[in-house]
């Protein structure tokens, strides 16, 4: 766990600088940080799930930095372009010799990334315990300025950036959804996690579209979206989908779930996609939704909707997706999750996390 390592780093008498603020980047609302003071923390962390648990524990806790500080603690995420970001912004905000201290699991590449910052910059001795390290380095602006995350164009007029689902492109199972919606859409739609708005952008160019909310738990995959997206048909929400209540409810949704927690698959989240996005539409409404063929998401759909059907993609049946159009939801199913189904050895690799 990241506390031990954090605890012994934090044994040493210089570890963090007597006074002045600490930045968190991107610890999340299961991180330990009780050895940490409290009063003195700022987490930067844009992810709304995490961002609403770190604020319920007191911690001010905001999507982006707001320097200088005194010191850092970056928590390792899996993506490396997103670590590069991160430590780069770090080495910018924290005061130019200040403790920027590295903590994460050997799975999330933190000796990769103490291989990189040997080469570049002066760095302590790793601590490791529990299946990871934890190491210091000092702050100096502009050490890693080609590690800072950039917006980049991916496909003609659609930025992403590090960190964001599907950075590098379209992603396919958003490509097989969209080519697989009717050509005229109902009127006041949803995109359910809508990452930086791809989908969004196919649901808007569809005949009867009056209004679109592009619900994202993750606020740079949002800015994104309101960087590609500026019809003025569409609505950013910063949101958890799975607990989010629209004023008026939707007449229809389209949704490509993430299926992860961490980095372990997890079907439950995508089932739990799939309650809300019941609980959101109106009783005639209309869910599209592209999956993962094996995931198990038949019952939850099957418990949240009258009408479940499989769509054949225009190219034919795919081998790794699947399209699906729900029909004319449950009344209150989304708050009765299904029963425990019999338990079943298909996983698949999850998308990253939006």
């Amino acid at each position: 766990m990241s506390h031990s390592r954090l605890s012994l780093a934090l044994d040493a008498p210089d570890a963090l600088p007597a006074a002045g603020r600490i930045a968190l980047f991107r610890p999340t609302a299961a991180t330990d940080l009780s050895d940490l003071p409290t009063e003195r923390l700022h987490a930067v962390q844009g992810f709304r799930p995490d961002w609403e648990a770190l604020r319920a524990r007191g911690i001010a806790t905001d999507p982006a930095p707001e320097g200088p500080y005194a010191a850092a603690v970056v928590f390792l995420p899996r993506a490396k372009a997103e670590a590069r970001a991160i430590l780069a912004l770090a080495c910018e905000v924290v005061v130019p010799g200040g403790p920027i201290w590295v903590d994460g699991l050997k799975t999330d590449g933190i000796d990769s990334m103490l291989r990189d910052l040997r080469a570049r910059l002066p760095v302590g001795e790793p601590i490791a315990k529990a299946h990871g390290k934890i190491f210091r380095l000092e702050a100096a602006h502009g050490a890693l300025d080609d590690w800072k995350g950039h917006r980049t164009e991916v496909v003609p007029g659609f930025v992403t950036q590090p960190g964001v689902f599907s950075a590098d492109g379209v992603d396919r199972g958003s490509a097989l959804l969209a080519a697989a919606l009717p050509e005229t859409l109902p009127a006041r739609m949803a995109d359910i996690g809508a990452g930086w708005g791809w989908l969004a952008a196919q649901v808007l160019a569809r005949k009867g579209v009056e209004s679109l909310d592009l619900i994202e738990a993750e606020h740079a995959a949002l800015d994104c979206a309101r960087l590609n997206i500026t019809d003025p048909r569409a609505h950013f929400v910063w949101a958890d989908a799975t607990v989010f209540k629209p004023e008026a409810r939707y007449t229809a949704a389209v949704m490509n779930p993430p299926f992860h927690s961490s980095r372990a698959a997890d079907p439950a989240l995508g089932q739990a996609f799939i309650r809300a996005a019941a609980s959101m539409l109106s009783l005639s409404g209309t869910l599209w939704m592209v999956s993962n063929r094996h995931l198990p998401y038949e019952e939850a759909l099957r418990a949240a909707f009258h009408e479940v059907t499989e769509i054949v993609p225009p190219g034919g049946p795919d081998g790794a997706f699947r399209l699906i159009r729900a029909e004319r939801p449950i009344v209150q199913s989304a708050a009765r999750p299904p029963a425990p189904a019999v338990a079943s050895p298909r996983r698949r690799l999850s998308r990253p996390r939006r």
